[in-house]
């Protein structure tokens, strides 16, 4: 992976190559994005923007070639692309991994409460978005799934504002965190921003989470309801720096580690909720610096 990450940043025409290639493989969010980060953690936020831009084109002309509609190639491209490099353009400019989490999480509030404010009904809005969804599903033949998405709908609408935000969030810091890794396998970048196994949110986050989640106890407002469960689940992210503390600097084998990822695609919710408590404990307990000073005395 080193003569990867050194041939991407080597030359700005590697990189542009790079992020239209990865575009079109399996999980290109995951991976143009990684690109796209490790762009702009080597070469700051500006060379990202112009790269993007380039690549961009690059992909509007694979996509012609591939009979691809070009104005949604360049729109799918920005939407995976922009978010990252901002984000990692702060990684940059703040130097610290954490910092740039921590304030990505205060976006993810904002943009909650945002929507609420925004859209006067949230859930007759998702009620419509779901209708169409199922009507999408129903066409390409899975009735059942649609079905279920019908019975669903009124559950499920009220909770899909804190849904989205969590998802979008989520595959905005795995991409981060993926391009991360990936830049530290240049020579002398090992830890440049910080260590991702040394994540913590802070006490102050913990907090705003518990607030949140004891007003939602005693008001029955959904934007509350919302806002509690988004400042809880980020907490995962957390939970997944301390596995990988256990196993940089504890007992945790790396195979263990491994089926932990294999497993995040089937138990999802599950793994999520459970990584979640231990984050957001960890918060207020900080195990690692706990273990840090029983393992110096």
């Amino acid at each position: 992976m080193r003569a990867v990450a050194a041939w991407l940043v080597a030359r700005p025409q590697n990189a542009i190559l790079g992020l239209a290639a990865s575009f079109f493989l399996p999980f290109a969010q995951i991976l143009s994005g990684a690109v796209m980060a490790v762009v702009a953690l080597h070469g700051g936020l500006r060379m990202a923007l112009l790269t993007g831009a380039i690549g961009a084109g690059a992909v509007a002309a694979l996509g012609l070639l591939m009979q691809a509609p070009v104005a949604e190639s360049i729109l799918n491209a920005a939407m995976t692309w922009l978010p990252v490099a901002l984000l990692a353009g702060l990684v940059r400019a703040t130097r610290s991994l954490t910092l740039a989490l921590q304030v990505s999480v205060i976006l993810a509030l904002a943009a909650t409460l945002a929507f609420h404010v925004a859209i006067s009904d949230p859930a007759e809005f998702w009620e419509v978005v779901l209708t169409q969804i199922a009507t999408v599903f129903r066409e390409a033949g899975l009735q059942e799934q649609a079905a279920l998405l019908d019975g669903q709908r009124q559950l499920i609408a009220p909770q899909m504002t804190a849904l989205t935000v969590i998802a979008v969030w989520s595959l905005l810091v795995t991409v981060l965190a993926a391009g991360y890794w990936f830049y530290q396998c240049l020579p002398g970048r090992k830890a440049a921003y910080g260590r991702f196994c040394d994540l913590n949110f802070g006490r102050v986050l913990a907090a705003v989470m518990a607030i949140g989640s004891l007003l939602a106890l005693v008001v029955d407002w959904t934007w509350i309801e919302n806002f509690a469960f988004v400042a809880f689940v980020i907490f995962w992210l957390q939970g997944l720096a301390i596995v990988h503390w256990l196993h940089a600097d504890g007992p945790l084998p790396f195979l263990a580690l491994l089926l932990i990822y294999a497993m995040l695609p089937v138990l999802n919710a599950i793994l999520l909720m459970g990584l979640a408590v231990l984050g957001y404990t960890d918060a207020w307990f900080d195990f690692r610096s706990r273990a840090r000073r029983n393992e110096a005395q």
